[in-house]
């Protein structure tokens, strides 16, 4: 049986003793019955994995005894991916998620102008990927930004190579020819795609232009797919 990991992002470095929040307690003690004397990792998600062994257990405040900390440095490869909010908030879950797992640095939810979207919660949206990480068994917890203007997005964010996946026509790169930077913008459109507008902008902002194969994706399969593409394992 694997041991299971937990997310605790308050935990200090150098430190003998730890209470878990009370949603780990729980997990810990009601869901995974877990005894005295079990084993469990913790990840503080900004690169440090804790070893530990439950001393006390309990629903509210299970309290650990750490036995070693080991650091784990930042993947070598950024990439920030800048994707359209989506109204159905099942698949944008699913698309965080499996960015999370897939090793992403930063989802940016964007709002395009052909973004049709409901109410952003960004407290769930940060249990989803603090979820996925734990599941992955990464200790780096991907940032996730605020909802942000498309516009303001590409007056803010800058980086060695600019990717944005569009379906209009025009010179664009077969994304499987692309040799992926360690610092990586990729942008993917809402459903009814970038406007030629949203498109001219981006290429004003020296973007590369990049197509993902024959058929129209849905924006979290496009985003999926380029994200496998792009990621240097």
């Amino acid at each position: 049986m694997s041991i299971p990991n937990f997310y605790e992002p308050n935990i200090l470095l150098g430190i003998t003793t730890y209470t878990l929040s009370e949603e780990s307690s729980k997990h810990c003690a009601q869901v995974l019955r877990m005894k005295a004397g079990d084993a469990l990792n913790i990840t503080n998600g900004i690169g440090t994995i804790f070893t530990a062994s439950i001393a006390t257990p309990h629903k509210n405040n299970t309290i650990v005894t750490i036995q070693s900390q080991q650091t784990i440095p930042p993947p070598s490869q950024k990439i920030v991916l800048g994707i359209s909010l989506l109204k159905n908030a099942v698949r944008l879950e699913w698309l965080f998620e499996k960015a999370t797992e897939m090793g992403v640095h930063t989802i940016v939810p964007l709002i395009c102008e052909r973004t049709i979207h409901e109410r952003f919660k960004m407290e769930r949206m940060q249990h989803i990927l603090q979820s996925a990480m734990i599941q992955s068994q990464q200790a780096w917890l991907p940032i996730l930004e605020s909802p942000c203007e498309y516009e303001k997005f590409l007056a803010t964010y800058k980086a060695a190579q600019q990717l944005i996946a569009h379906c209009e026509a025009g010179d664009k790169a077969n994304i499987k020819s692309i040799q992926a930077s360690n610092d990586c913008i990729l942008l993917i459109g809402p459903e009814g795609d970038f406007t030629p507008k949203e498109i001219e902008q981006a290429l004003a902002n020296q973007y590369q232009a990049i197509h993902l194969g024959p058929t129209r994706l849905r924006t979290e399969t496009a985003g999926i797919f380029a994200l496998s593409v792009l990621k240097n394992f």
